[in-house]
């Protein structure tokens, strides 16, 4: 924090070389009989009231522009005669120029725990010659939005959890901490009737086959941002047969254990704050006065958040400490365009909140108070602690917890709370799904190179391992989602593939547009 522009650009691969250390250190390898798993666990004949039944399509409530409709799916794929079916949103958006139609495309949702029913038409008026030539799909995976979801908290329960500072390290915090992640997955267990061992990828991706077939597609297209890379890499693995074309953009390290790809974001994170939105700040003194260097501006950022250790913010339903300092930085590095902004007025407005203009206080709660809910998080953890095995003895994660803390504090804080929600969770029972690539066409990938939260580093052992794939570097940019967007080179990149069928020869790179 404390550092000069050119001092902080030198730091930046010692901090690729600190991450490789510290997740070869400190994750542990899938092995095993995990790893051994069959990749396409066999599941038994699929009842014809799932096969059979019909889409009853109308307009979407909230998008008159889409169509949308409900797909019953079984709690189990492994067992399809076993307990209530479960309710799958889903929603559609025809070609524009039917004569001319490829075919139909498939959108997921990030997250875990983001909603897509509603993004196929966000995305055809973003990419209209994609829109012209497909019909784009979408839907509320099992567990969010529209969906069957789970119950875990209240918004006033769920206080707790991000109450307090992550950084305090004295016995009685740690205590705090651990005690809340376990009431967490505990009150999701009991208020979830048995519906949360069933919420994984690979479950995901066989209602995604299911949906398939009830549109009456031998084979789909396929785009998916961020954890939907997985989902996207899980199906290809499970059905490369029906699939057409694939792009994946911002990329989580499918290729290994959730555990292992959650331990490299405090550095994506500190990297991607420290280097690109601590530049941006200072260069606009002007406007934010914040501070002028790198090193002014985090160190008003630090004091920041001490005087919010000391004396929360506290504004009706708005409640800013610490972590929520934490949280609302995290999520606005996302994107530049438009966090970058949102988070500096935000800043500015916390610096006087009596004096800060209505609008100003109005973006601090946009930012501070609005991420990781509740019903976003019963996803996220559903997903993240079945899918793959994780570390249960907490020992391990304080210690884990406190080396991240002291190397990238900005996301490291928030590990051992995270991590304590997934080791006392119940042992997954998921299929373990390897991926490889094997029988898919060619796909592309697509990872900007400072990506906070799908971090460059994960994106390039996915794409060795996704065999057959072609990855497209977005340099000179950190923004996590490529497409579609204002990247002349990535949209091109992308639309020869979808709508001509050009595969790139070879990894290539696109210059960000700011970096001309």
């Amino acid at each position: 924090m404390n550092e000069s522009v050119p001092s902080t650009r030198r730091r930046r691969g010692a901090l690729a070389t600190a991450v490789a250390a510290l997740l070869a250190a400190l994750s542990l390898p899938v092995t095993g009989a995990a790893a051994a798993a069959a990749a396409a666990a066999p599941v038994p004949p699929v009842p014809s009231r799932y096969t059979q039944q019909r889409l009853a399509w109308q307009p979407c409530a909230e998008a008159p522009d889409l169509e949308c409709a409900t797909m019953a799916v079984p709690r189990d794929w492994h067992h399809p005669k076993r307990g209530p079916d479960l309710s799958v949103a889903v929603s559609r958006h025809r070609a524009d120029d039917p004569a001319k139609r490829r075919g139909t495309l498939l959108m997921a949702a990030g997250g875990p725990g983001g909603t897509g029913l509603l993004r196929p038409g966000s995305f055809v008026r973003a990419a209209p010659a994609v829109g012209a030539a497909y019909d784009v799909v979408g839907f509320d995976q099992r567990g969010v939005g529209r969906s069957t979801r789970p119950v875990c908290q209240t918004p006033e329960e769920f206080q707790d959890f991000f109450a307090g500072d992550f950084r305090d390290d004295d016995p009685a915090a740690r205590a705090r901490v651990i005690d809340n992640s376990r009431r967490l997955g505990a009150d999701c267990a009991r208020r979830s009737g048995g519906l949360l061992p069933f919420l994984t990828t690979e479950q995901t991706v066989r209602d995604l086959d299911l949906f398939r077939a009830l549109l009456g597609e031998r084979r789909i297209t396929y785009y998916g941002p961020s954890y939907a890379t997985m989902i996207g890499a899980y199906y290809a693995t499970l059905f490369p047969r029906r699939v057409e074309r694939m792009v994946l953009d911002s990329n989580v390290g499918f290729d290994g254990s959730w555990e292992r790809f959650q331990l490299g974001q405090p550095m994506s994170f500190q990297r991607r704050f420290e280097e690109d939105f601590l530049p941006w700040l200072a260069a606009r003194d002007d406007t934010y006065h914040y501070g002028a260097t790198v090193a002014e501006a985090g160190a008003h950022w630090e004091r920041r958040r001490a005087a919010l250790h000391d004396g929360p913010l506290v504004d009706g339903a708005l409640t800013v400490g610490p972590n929520q300092l934490d949280n609302g930085t995290v999520q606005a590095v996302y994107r530049a365009s438009d966090g970058f902004p949102a988070l500096a007025t935000a800043l500015t407005a916390l610096d006087d909140w009596p004096g800060a203009s209505p609008a100003a206080r109005e973006t601090a709660r946009q930012v501070f108070g609005q991420y990781l809910s509740p019903g976003f998080l019963a996803e996220y953890f559903a997903v993240t602690c079945n899918d793959t095995p994780w570390t249960g003895n907490l020992d391990t994660w304080v210690a884990r917890g406190r080396e991240l803390t002291a190397r990238w504090p900005l996301a490291g804080a928030r590990t051992l709370a995270f991590a304590a929600v997934c080791a006392t969770w119940p042992a997954p029972t998921a299929p373990r799904v390897r991926v490889t690539g094997a029988g898919l066409p060619p796909t592309l990938m697509l990872n900007s190179v400072h990506d906070p939260a799908t971090y460059y580093e994960a994106a390039r052992s996915a794409h060795r391992a996704l065999r057959g794939s072609r990855l497209v570097t977005v340099t000179g940019s950190g923004d996590h989602g490529q497409y579609p967007g204002s990247n002349a080179c990535v949209r091109e990149v992308v639309e020869s593939y979808l709508l001509d069928d050009r595969v790139p020869a070879r990894d290539l790179s696109c210059p960000s547009p700011q970096s001309g």
